[in-house]
Parts: structure tokens; C-alpha cells; sequence
């Protein structure tokens, strides 16, 4: 059964330990890392922790790997957990579809113990798991081929059998030659039960290692004093994120697309870049909020037909009378006016369209219900995103300046909604301040320095990241 955990980490709860920077890794261009160990460490006992965040699902997605092992930590294709080891040592029941937040896994081995069910175990966001669709154990006192002399690490992908991850990957762990417990890496929090990271203080052993990311020109750097010197396979600066266990930023809801002509959408580069399959296709972000001021930039990027604004979780349903048009929500047409799906409308004075090297920012004030637009840095309208309840220039989505009537009301809920007008294969590039592919030059941040922009946020707006959230949402 899929669970979406109360406990799952989304990044709010300050631990005095930040993880500063992950790593985007992208199936479609075969990115990740890789060493050889150049001796021989403890193949019977060992411990892997890291934190991920899934951005696609389906498919084999390993995060760990060895080469002429068969050794395989990761996702299968029904999007459940595995260890494979020249066979499978445990698939569990439970699936993992949740894209909106960071999971810690914690896998440990000991082929030493008496006890079969305790010779390995996974832990996931400090919680056990027992419930297992395969459960096949090594045999007592097993040498595995990890850590051998000569093997080939894997981190993200597993050539060999063309798996490549998805997501966002923070702080790696290899421990070669110690069970390492789940509490040496995180905690619940004591208010919200919560688990997040702590850091940790133990020792890596042989063939151990730590990958923190921080260095956006050598991410491949090993930060565990043992100085491992790992390879990159199609691994850029261009990958390093903000997006982080402590820090987890808005991206695109693979889980949530509407579609006017039945297609799907196609989300890639960290869920950040939409492309929509058929026409008239909805899609939206993993993050909502009911009240503060909120920023984040967008780019069309193979023709003009995008729609970038907000709208109603839980809500969406094509309009009755228009199938072509998507209720509770409202965006920024290209040609030229602020749209809300349900044929209301204003036009904006003068008229503004954009093209695919424009980029447009999207401004909410959802404290006093108006949404504005700019185009490469000048709002359109003559809007002006720090009049307050003025709202001057902006588009009152609650209804109050178009007299239209509207389904939105005061203190929904709001969520980043995007939309393709009539254009197959439209995409979008999304920058939402954790990781995006659009071409950055001044790397602007929000007033709490937060998020990575072309263009600097409104004074009092900032970017849909958990730690604003936990203060201004």
C-alpha cells in the first residue's frame, strides 16, 4: 500500500545541521558518479545512508551500485524499494510516490549475525521496514563483493543495466565495515515527529566515503577526510541545487496533470521542465499557500504558448461549458491579458505577448488577492507588487476588479498552476529558487537569501521554499 508519511522530511525543521546542497541527477543524460576501491574493505558488514527526492517514477532507478556484483539499492520499476545482490535480498510492499518531499534510506548489512532477519535491514525516514513483498536474506558469514579490491562504486546510476536515477541526492554515507544505526544520521523531532538530519561524527572505515555536494566546480569531492577521488559521468556545476532535507524547494506535482486532449505531460531536468504531450494540458506545483507573497520565474521554451499562474488544489475540473478552459485557477496569457479559466479576463494596457527567450516572473499577493506578471524584468500592466490591498496594475483572482464570477474565494488554498494553449509538445522551464536549466546571469535571491533568480523578488515576496513557508506561510 502507498503511504504519503506524516514523518516525511519537507525540509521546515531547523536541526542545527543544514544540508546546504544536493544534486540533480536526470535519467535522460546519464548522470552520476563513480570510483574504484583501491583496496580490499569488510565485505561482510557495511552501512549506506542518503536522502532523495524523487522526480519521476516507473522504471529501474537504482541510487547505489556495483559493478560485476549485481548489487543494486534503489527503486524497481513498480516503484517500490529493493536490494539485489546476484539476487534479490529484499523488495519491500510498500511503493514510494511521493515526489514532494525528501526520503531517508538507511541500508545495513551483517552477514555476521545468527539471526537471518537481522543480517539486513532498511530503514526509511528512521522507521523499519519489515513488510516485504522478497525477503532473502544472505547467509551467515557471506562474503559479498562489496567493498572488494577492484570493484566499481556506482552513485545515481548503474550503467550495466542502463538504471539512472531521478531526483535530488544530499548527503551520501558509505561506512565500510560498521552497522551504523538510523539515529546516527537523523532524529524525529520532538514537536512534530518529523525525522530530519543530524550530522554525523562516526568513522568511514576503508572504503568509505561522504558526498555533500558543496563545491559546485568538483561536486564529485569526498568530504569524509578520506579524499576519495570519484569520477563524474555527465555531472556539471550546471547540477548542483539548493533543494535540500533541510531546505526542500517547490517543483513540478508529476502526480497532478489535467489534459484537454487525454495525453499525458513530460517532466524532467529535477521536475522543474514540463512538456505537454497533447493540447491544452494543466499542470501545477508541489506546494501550496494561503496566505504571504510568493515569486518564481518561468521560460517558454519551444514556442510562446505557456501559461504560468495559480491555482485551487483539489479543485480542478474542466469548465462545464468549455472543456478547452480549466476552473479555480488563472495565469498570464501570451497574448496579452490575465486570464482566469471560466472567460474572465482583463486585458493588459499596453499589450505585452513573449516569446521563448522572455522570461516571465510571477508575483502572488495572496494576502490581499492579486497576482502580477513580468516580462524580462518589467511588470506588465504597470503592475506594482508592493501596493497592497491598491493592487495596482495586478489581478484581483478573488474577483473584486473584474466583476467577473469568480470561484475563488478568500483564504483558498492557492498552488502554481501552469497551462499549454492548443500546441503539442509547448514546454515550459520553471525556476522555483531550488534547481533550474534556465540560463541564470545575475542570480538574484529573495530577502532571506533564498533561491536562485534572474530577476530580484518584490520587497516582501519570497521563493516557495519550506524554511519561508514555516515563517510567512
Amino acid at each position: 500500500m502507498e503511504v504519503l508519511q506524516r514523518t516525511a522530511n519537507r525540509g521546515s525543521i531547523s536541526t542545527g545541521y543544514d544540508i546546504d546542497n544536493s544534486v540533480k541527477l536526470e535519467r535522460d543524460n546519464a548522470e552520476g558518479f563513480n570510483f574504484t576501491n583501491s583496496g580490499a574493505g569488510n565485505r561482510k558488514t557495511w552501512t549506506i545512508s542518503y536522502w532523495f527526492k524523487r522526480t519521476e517514477l516507473g522504471g529501474g532507478y537504482d541510487i547505489i551500485a556495483g559493478a560485476n556484483t549485481g548489487l543494486e539499492i534503489g527503486f524497481d520499476p513498480n516503484n517500490r524499494f529493493q536490494v539485489y545482490d546476484g539476487g534479490y535480498l529484499f523488495v519491500t510492499n510498500r511503493v514510494f510516490r511521493d515526489t514532494s518531499a525528501f526520503y531517508h534510506i538507511v541500508v545495513q548489512l551483517d552477514t555476521t549475525q545468527s539471526t537471518a532477519s537481522n543480517r539486513i535491514k532498511l530503514y526509511v525516514n528512521g522507521v523499519e521496514e519489515t513488510s516485504l513483498a522478497t525477503d532473502s536474506p544472505p547467509s551467515q558469514n557471506a562474503d559479498l563483493k562489496w567493498n572488494n579490491t577492484g570493484l566499481i562504486f556506482y552513485v545515481g546510476y548503474f550503467p550495466s543495466a542502463n538504471y539512472y536515477s531521478n531526483g535530488y541526492l544530499a548527503d551520501v554515507y558509505s561506512i565500510d565495515g560498521q552497522v551504523v544505526a538510523p539515529t546516527e544520521f537523523g532524529e524525529f523531532d520532538e514537536d512534530t515527529g518529523i525525522w530530519k538530519p543530524i550530522k554525523y561524527t562516526g568513522s568511514y572505515g576503508t572504503n568509505g566515503f561522504k558526498l555533500e555536494f558543496k563545491d559546485s566546480s568538483a561536486l564529485n569531492t569526498d568530504t569524509s577526510g578520506s579524499s576519495k577521488s570519484l569520477s563524474l559521468n555527465n555531472v556539471s556545476s550546471a547540477d548542483q541545487a539548493t533543494d535540500t532535507p533541510t531546505n526542500n524547494f517547490c517543483t513540478l506535482n508529476i502526480l497532478n496533470a489535467l489534459s484537454n486532449g487525454g495525453g499525458n505531460n513530460e517532466y524532467t531536468e529535477g521536475a522543474t521542465k514540463g512538456k505537454a504531450l497533447e493540447t491544452a494540458e494543466m499542470a501545477s506545483g508541489t506546494m501550496a499557500v494561503a496566505q504571504g507573497k510568493w515569486y518564481y520565474e518561468c521560460k517558454a521554451l519551444t514556442n510562446s504558448d505557456i501559461m504560468p499562474g495559480w491555482g485551487v488544489p483539489n479543485k480542478w475540473g474542466h469548465h462545464s461549458n468549455n472543456p478547452g478552459y480549466d476552473e479555480y485557477s488563472f495565469a498570464a496569457h501570451w497574448v496579452g491579458r490575465a486570464y482566469y479559466y471560466g472567460n474572465s479576463y482583463i486585458d493588459f494596457s499596453p499589450s505585452v505577448s513573449w516569446g521563448t527567450n522572455d522570461i516571465i516572473s510571477v508575483a502572488l499577493d495572496a494576502d490581499n488577492g492579486f497576482c502580477y506578471w513580468a516580462k524580462n524584468g518589467t511588470w506588465m500592466n504597470g503592475g506594482s507588487p508592493t501596493s497592497g490591498s491598491t493592487g495596482t496594475g495586478g489581478f484581483n483572482y478573488i474577483g473584486g476588479s473584474t466583476g467577473a464570477n469568480m470561484e475563488i474565494v478568500d483564504g483558498d488554498f492557492l498552488i502554481p498552476a501552469f497551462r499549454t494553449n492548443y500546441a503539442p509538445n509547448a514546454s515550459i522551464l520553471l525556476n522555483f529558487g531550488g534547481f533550474t536549466t534556465i540560463s541564470i546571469s545575475s542570480a538574484e535571491s529573495d530577502a532571506d537569501g533564498y533561491g536562485t533568480f534572474e530577476y530580484a523578488p518584490p520587497s516582501g515576496y519570497y521563493a516557495l521554499c519550506t524554511k519561508n513557508l514555516e515563517e510567512y506561510g
